[in-house]
């Protein structure tokens, strides 16, 4: 078969690294009868895998030519493909409750992790290999340089965790960058339900618009000092030394305030 070159637009790395791809097989635990989608499968490095342990994998690609190449593997019949841009793609229309896995193109992956958070309800876990400082920026806690509103917005929906830690060479062609494998499991029991989340995620996003400067400052068109004061927040903070939670508990109160 023709080898496949791979496409910078579509943010292709092929892992290739038999140790790493055991370990993340490994991680996602996949069982016979389990819902499992997996996002760019490119050149099979992990769908072989899984497809050998599952009944049936569903696989979204967006490149025309990996389809092709997928339809004639010897575990073809096993797969579900879905042919298209991930970001489209609606993951209510495949039923159960899923696993997702995936090599995800480091160019969308900020949007897709956004898109994802929106399917959460309707997921067992996610594993993702991701650049290591977008898995460093996901985990981070409050009062470090890596966290904000990327961890504050997906902290609200999954517990997650740095699993593997993956160098360049393990792909290829090696990215310029390291990477990691980030395990997210749906939160089971949140501290405080965002009642509007839309408010919410505005909120966040102006709370983090320039962070060198104090919340007062970021939300002055949002919030009052007595606002951030009657959920317990400081108005002289900065935005990455408040915990999610808070942020939660002042989006309530400013829009139980606005009713």
């Amino acid at each position: 078969m023709k080898e496949h070159k791979a496409r910078k637009r579509f943010g292709q790395n092929f892992l290739q690294d038999t140790r790493i791809i055991r370990d993340i097989v490994n991680a996602v635990r996949p069982q016979p009868d389990d819902t499992v989608i997996e996002i760019g499968p490119g050149l099979a490095a992990i769908t072989g895998p899984l497809a050998q342990k599952l009944n049936r994998l569903h696989v979204i690609e967006i490149d025309r030519d990996i389809v092709g190449r997928l339809k004639t593997l010897p575990f073809a019949d096993k797969l579900v493909i879905h042919e298209g841009d991930v970001l489209q793609f609606d993951f209510h229309s495949v039923p159960g409750k899923k696993k997702i896995v995936g090599n995800l193109p480091y160019n969308i992956s900020t949007p897709l992790l956004f898109r994802l958070s929106e399917v959460a309800d309707d997921v067992i876990d996610m594993h993702f290999m991701l650049q290591k400082e977008v898995v460093e920026r996901m985990v981070a806690e409050p009062k470090t340089n890596d966290y904000g509103r990327l961890g504050v917005m997906l902290q609200y929906f999954f517990d997650m965790e740095m699993l593997i830690e993956v160098p360049p060479e393990s792909f290829d062609p090696a990215p310029k960058v390291d990477s990691a494998v980030v395990r997210m499991i749906p939160v089971k029991h949140r501290i405080g339900e965002a009642e509007d989340f839309e408010h919410f995620s505005k909120l966040v996003k102006a709370a983090f618009h320039q962070r060198r400067k104090t919340i007062r400052n970021n939300l002055k068109d949002m919030a009052t000092d007595e606002d951030l004061q009657t959920v317990g927040i400081n108005p002289q903070d900065r935005a990455e030394h408040i915990a999610p939670e808070l942020y939660v508990a002042l989006s309530n109160h400013l829009s139980a305030k606005a009713v």
